[in-house]
């Protein structure tokens, strides 16, 4: 593999998924919107956690638990499991930002490969992307359910690697999120932060290889050559 030709890793949550939309999920059942955001940080701190453990839960179950505690004491228009189950359902239906089917059509005529690596599950990944009809760009949808640990342990990046076939060195993580560039880079990936918010970089992790405000600005700043058909 060259450099003009890179394995390319997406993370999936916020990276190629909106998932702001959850916010509304949570109006539905009565809670705050703002709850959504709270929620979303929990669940990645307490998955985080059990990684630096050498525990291991999945997306699913925690994000359900989680949940389960942050609506105690509210006053919500459906029970408690009914409400967790509404909120959760609302990860299968979410669409994929704007800047996504263009961006990664432009990388797959540039003959990059394409694979996902979330810490959430295969089967969301592959909603998002059969709905965007842009599954088909994607040589694989790997999960850490099938790995030894969550993103950002080495381990999870090392994983896909071995699934690809590839060394991490021959390989480009993209996604919106610093630690998971962090991660990836102490793994010994290229990265490329996904910066849609404008926001600064945290100084305290490694830096990205290169960074863009839009997914279609990718290829030309991995100075890749799109072949047009």
């Amino acid at each position: 593999m060259t450099p003009t030709t890179p394995l390319i890793v997406f993370d999936v949550n916020e990276t190629l998924s909106d998932m702001s939309p959850l916010a509304e999920r949570f109006r539905e059942i009565g809670a705050p919107a703002s709850l959504s955001a709270l929620w979303f940080a929990t669940l990645l701190r307490d998955g985080f956690a059990l990684t630096a453990s050498g525990d291991h839960a999945s997306f699913a179950e925690i994000g359900a638990d989680a949940l389960r505690r942050l609506v105690v004491g509210l006053e919500l228009d459906r029970a408690h499991e009914a409400a967790v189950a509404h909120v959760m359902s609302g990860l299968v239906g979410l669409d994929v930002h704007a800047d996504v089917p263009e961006g990664i059509r432009l990388l797959s005529a540039a003959d990059c490969r394409l694979v996902t690596l979330s810490n959430g599950s295969a089967r969301i990944a592959e909603a998002l992307l059969q709905t965007a009809g842009i599954r088909s760009e994607f040589e694989a949808l790997l999960s850490v359910d099938d790995a030894p640990a969550w993103k950002p342990a080495r381990s999870a990046y090392d994983y896909a690697a071995t699934v690809c076939g590839t060394e991490p060195a021959d390989m480009m993580l993209v996604a919106v999120h610093p630690w998971d560039i962090h991660g990836a880079a102490r793994a010994g990936l290229r990265t490329a932060w996904l910066n849609r918010s404008g926001e600064r970089y945290p100084a305290y992790f490694e830096a990205p290889t290169v960074t863009v405000a839009d997914l279609t600005e990718l290829p030309a700043a991995l100075g890749v050559t799109v072949h047009m058909s």
